[in-house]
């Protein structure tokens, strides 16, 4: 049984997302601070955390950072605030999506299903190494070196990069790969890959691309393309 870290100030917010998500057969566990977040979150380990901004003391950002610099786990900020600012920063911290307030209680146990079902498709799935020019990938041990240097991505970003990597020369759409490496089939922003790709492709530049390159097909999508 999956367990999912509900973290929210608001009760009601708290006990609606955990009737929902119960009767999907999850375990749900609650914090209504960001202290009770980052310490729940170390003790149980879940295997998703939905996490507002708006918190006492800590922000939810605040708490996505820490988080993420400890666990791999996969993050889907929630929070009233509809500002194009907060989603990006949001995804720079390395939360993995990002859902607006109101939301629809189903919409986000979709969400939670997909992100869910993606960790064990990819943990179940046999992973070969990939190495395109100067780029060596390693998804089941969440390698990425470029030069044999070690480049730090987040799980979310890790994935992405493995996409495109081994589906080379070939455009995706946003939508394409909302579908594929979120597992979005009917919703999802288009956003949230843009700043993915943003942030891979800033953290990979610090060592020069060797025979390949991430690039942007204006009006359509991205590719990975091998020289």
């Amino acid at each position: 049984m999956h367990t999912v870290l509900v973290v929210d100030d608001d009760q009601h917010i708290r006990e609606l997302l955990h009737l929902y998500l119960s009767k999907e057969g999850y375990m749900v566990i609650h914090a209504a601070d960001g202290d009770e977040a980052i310490a729940l979150a170390l003790q149980h380990k879940p295997a998703l955390i939905l996490l507002d901004i708006m918190l006492p003391g800590r922000s939810g950002f605040q708490v996505c950072q820490e988080l993420r610099e400890r666990l791999t786990t996969p993050i889907i900020m929630i929070s009233a605030k509809g500002e194009e600012i907060d989603k990006v920063t949001g995804l720079d911290l390395g939360a993995d999506d990002y859902i607006a307030k109101p939301f629809s209680p189903r919409e986000v146990v979709a969400r939670v299903k997909a992100v869910l079902r993606r960790m064990a498709e990819r943990d179940s799935g046999s992973q070969e190494e990939i190495r395109r020019g100067n780029l060596y990938l390693n998804l089941t041990q969440w390698i990425v070196q470029v030069e044999g240097h070690i480049i730090t991505l987040t799980p979310k970003e890790t994935e992405l990069l493995w996409h495109l990597a081994r589906h080379a020369n070939r455009l995706f759409t946003r939508e394409q790969l909302l579908q594929s490496v979120w597992g979005y089939e009917y919703f999802g922003d288009a956003r949230t890959v843009d700043v993915h790709i943003k942030r891979v492709r800033q953290k990979l530049s610090v060592v020069p691309a060797v025979g390949w390159s991430i690039r942007t097909i204006w009006g359509e999508g991205y590719k990975f393309e091998v020289q």
